[in-house]
Order: structure tokens, then C-alpha cells, then sequence
């Protein structure tokens, strides 16, 4: 499996695509669809899905717009769907604009604990891990030996925990719990430069 990265949008959210042979699965799509379909048109990928580490804009803006040319579901936590249901408001209130994102068509959530799209052999572990979202989660790849932790963990930081929904107690849990996984882990955080698990320990 091939791992991509591209920093977009607004907020330069990291986007993700994980490709295996022609297949892609993009996890945070960001805000940028316009990038997102050129470039899976360029390379000539199939979209099998989008995965969501959490529910903020700057992370799923993108979704809606994408889904308009392919018909793959949002994965996403339970917990976050109040954020996708609030996704412009939200936008407006950090940017100070409308962007007018188009809401996720196609969501459904994340409920077991191991995942694999249908028909596509790519398989991870989802590890819940509230605190800057309630519906805050990380995907880890074992075989891959690569942990996607949109903002609960970044290089050398960790997610902000000051907004009305967020809670500082449960990020605190949930940074033990990932810190759980092998130290030579790579982290591809949600914003900024990739890491090792045992430096942010």
C-alpha cells in the first residue's frame, strides 16, 4: 500500500490517499474536491472510499462535492455527525466566510473495531480516541506499521481541547491508549510533518 499526502484547504489539513494497485481510500478529504479529482483522474485511481478521523470542516469540506461524481460513502464515528450536520456554520465561524460546502451525501459510521471496504484489501484497526471531538478516532495500519491521528496527536502537539464539545480528560485517555502501539509507529497527524510514536511520548 501506497501512502500519499497532500496539505490542503483553508486550514492545510493533511489529506490522505492509501493506494493499493488502482484502488484509493482517502482518509480526511479536506476541503479542496477540485484537487481531490484531478488528481484521482490524473493517476487514474479508483475512489472506494473516504474515511473521516473526525468531523471538523477543514477535514470533510471536501466530501460532499466529491461524492457528486463517485458513489462512496463517508465512514465516520457516531459521534462527530453533529458536526457534519453543523459543517457551514462551523466553516464560517473559523474562516469569517460561507464556503458553502455541500454536505456529505453518503455517510455511514464506524462501528467495529477492524474495517476493510468491500472488495478492497486494505484492513486497519480503528482505535476510538475522544477528547478533541467526541467522535475523534485513529486508524491504525499494523502491517503498514502507520497510525493516522487526525488532531489528537501531531508532531511535537497535541488537538485543542477548548472548544464547547471538546474534553481534555478524554484526549488525555486517549493519548495512552495509542501510546500503546509499537514506538516506531509512524504518525501522519492531521496537520503538519509525519512522526515517530516514541518521539511524541
Amino acid at each position: 500500500m501506497k501512502i500519499v499526502k497532500y496539505s490542503l484547504g483553508q486550514l492545510q489539513a493533511n489529506c490522505y490517499f492509501l493506494i493499493d494497485g488502482q484502488d484509493c481510500l482517502i482518509i480526511d478529504p479536506a476541503d479542496d474536491a477540485s484537487f481531490i479529482l484531478e488528481e484521482l483522474q490524473r493517476q487514474r485511481l479508483n475512489l472506494v472510499g473516504m474515511l473521516a478521523t473526525h468531523g471538523h470542516f477543514d477535514h470533510i469540506g471536501a466530501v460532499g462535492e466529491i461524492q457528486l461524481s463517485f458513489n462512496v460513502p463517508l465512514y465516520i464515528l457516531k459521534e462527530d455527525q453533529f458536526l457534519i450536520d453543523r459543517l457551514n456554520e462551523t466553516a464560517k465561524y473559523f474562516l469569517g466566510f460561507d464556503p458553502h460546502f455541500i454536505k456529505p451525501i453518503i455517510v455511514k459510521y464506524l462501528t467495529a473495531t477492524k474495517f476493510s471496504p468491500d472488495s478492497v484489501g486494505i484492513e486497519f484497526r480503528i482505535i476510538k480516541t475522544p477528547g478533541h471531538t467526541p467522535g475523534s478516532c485513529c486508524l491504525y495500519f499494523e502491517k503498514e506499521n502507520a497510525l493516522f491521528t487526525g488532531d489528537t496527536l501531531f508532531k511535537e502537539g497535541i488537538g485543542r481541547t477548548d472548544l464547547s464539545y471538546s474534553n481534555k480528560n478524554d484526549l488525555k485517555k486517549s493519548l495512552k491508549k495509542i501510546f500503546k502501539l509499537p514506538s516506531e509507529t509512524v504518525v501522519y497527524a492531521g496537520h503538519g510533518e509525519d512522526t515517530i510514536l516514541e518521539d511524541e511520548m
